[in-house]
């Protein structure tokens, strides 16, 4: 295993699970959460709990430099839609479908 691992340059470190601290992807993950949280609650620090999923989603739906893309496109495969996206493809959709709703209520 060892020689396979030099012969592609891949440089390989042992760390324990649950300590976030040996694993610097975890840690740096971990801050930009923090960091997120910070902004989102800094008026009250106690509804942590409740702004976590919308940390999380701004998190994984952000694009990343060194992948090129999002958490999210990298697990699902595609790109996320978010509401008002959906929003406006709706409204467009309906305006290019153009429906005279007042001649189909007089009919």
């Amino acid at each position: 295993m060892e020689k396979t691992m030099k012969r592609y340059g891949v440089n390989y470190r042992f760390s324990t699970s649950y300590h976030p601290q040996t694993s610097g992807q975890v840690e740096n993950t971990n801050k930009a959460l923090k960091r997120i949280l910070e902004k989102t609650i800094k008026d009250n620090p106690a509804i942590w709990s409740r702004k976590l999923n919308d940390a999380l989603w701004a998190s994984r739906t952000a694009y990343k430099t060194p992948t090129g893309t999002t958490p999210y496109k990298l697990m699902y495969g595609k790109n996320c839609h978010l509401p008002f996206e959906i929003e406006h493809r709706e409204y467009w959709a309906l305006k290019n479908c153009n429906p005279d709703l007042m001649a189909a209520g007089e009919k």
